[in-house]
């Protein structure tokens, strides 16, 4: 008589929720619907989100759209100064913000990793519903994955903004003109700092938090308050240098800038010099460059002092003309009066800072 051969039966699904993500969490079923309704929708609940509908139906927009989108893997999830959810809402707002776009919608694309906290999701869902309602902006359609345990970090989240430009408005890499002054709105490295800090467990002195941040509302005054900004350009990853090398080449200019006249805390500083790291190459999240004419300059800074995000802005450079048969370049001039080529970097300084 054969004997039966001994087979393990069992369900891959669990059939009820505990304090961590599953692989059913993901799978369409039971718990997938608790996850969506007990903290995704209602975190972002409005009218659009709330149809469940395969795609978020919306009001006609009169004007020109602008359309980004991006991802957030960060690591550490937390850091002083914000985490991946608010992150992931001022980062999304900065892009649309820097086309003068006043921002109106966002998707959220959510990749957990089997094992994330529950807890740990919640809190970074609600930073996100709270940063997004301070902005003014509305989540209307996300999806959810999830993916083994080892295959991910946790949380990574991928969004998409739109937003509406005023037909008047029109500002790009094109538009920046030889003699245009060179404005950042605050001191810089402070985001990439923060989450170093965090990451590697190091202790700096002084303060040293992230600048994340919404830029729209000063770029919406400098807009109604008739200031002629030619370019926007937020300073993200590659920081200050990276951005001003990307539209050199973009705009087909040279640009020359002052390092003793660019703004760096002295935390940060400080933590750069330990570390061998240029403050001009670390990531912000709350910072941006503008290009204008000289006479709109002292109008400019007067708007960006009056608010606390760009309360350290100042005018760092001009916009140089190509010289025939030159390639476009960034020249520094050091704090000892010498002058440097602000090259681009060959890799990265900190990789997963936003």
């Amino acid at each position: 008589m054969t004997p039966k051969p001994n087979i393990d039966i069992h369900c891959p699904l669990s059939l009820s929720a505990d304090d961590t993500i599953r692989m059913a969490h993901g799978g369409g079923g039971r718990l997938m619907q608790q996850l969506i309704h007990e903290i995704f929708l209602e975190a972002f609940s409005n009218s659009y989100l709330n149809a469940l509908q395969d795609s978020a139906v919306l009001p006609t927009l009169d004007g020109r759209l602008a359309m980004t989108t991006d991802s957030y893997v960060v690591h550490p999830l937390f850091f002083p100064g914000g985490d991946i959810g608010s992150l992931a809402i001022h980062g999304t707002v900065n892009d649309l913000a820097m086309m003068g776009a006043i921002p109106l919608y966002v998707s959220a694309g959510f990749i957990l990793e089997e094992g994330l906290s529950v807890d740990t999701l919640k809190h970074v869902v609600s930073s996100m519903a709270n940063s997004a309602q301070a902005c003014g902006v509305q989540i209307v359609c996300g999806d959810t994955k999830v993916v083994d345990r080892g295959k991910g970090d946790q949380i990574f989240i991928n969004t998409t903004g739109l937003g509406i430009i005023s037909p008047s408005c029109h500002i790009g890499p094109h538009h920046i003109t030889p003699g245009d002054r060179i404005i950042v709105s605050g001191d810089v490295g402070r985001h990439g700092m923060a989450v170093l800090s965090v990451r590697e467990g190091l202790t700096f002195s002084g303060d040293l938090a992230s600048d994340s941040a919404p830029l729209h509302e000063l770029v919406a005054e400098l807009i109604e308050k008739g200031v002629s900004v030619h370019c926007l350009r937020d300073l993200t990853r590659g920081g200050l240098a990276s951005a001003l090398n990307e539209l050199t080449t973009t705009a087909g200019v040279s640009m020359a800038i002052n390092e003793s006249h660019i703004p760096v805390s002295e935390s940060v500083r400080g933590a750069c010099e330990i570390l061998g790291l240029d403050p001009l190459y670390v990531a912000n999240e709350g910072r941006c460059v503008l290009f204008l004419p000289s006479g709109d300059v002292e109008k400019a800074l007067s708007i960006l002092k009056s608010h606390a995000i760009s309360e350290h802005a100042a005018e760092i450079g001009e916009v140089l003309p190509l010289v025939s048969n030159h390639t476009p370049q960034v020249i520094l001039q050091t704090s000892y009066k010498t002058h440097r080529v602000l090259d681009l970097l060959s890799g990265e300084q900190l990789p997963r800072i936003c």
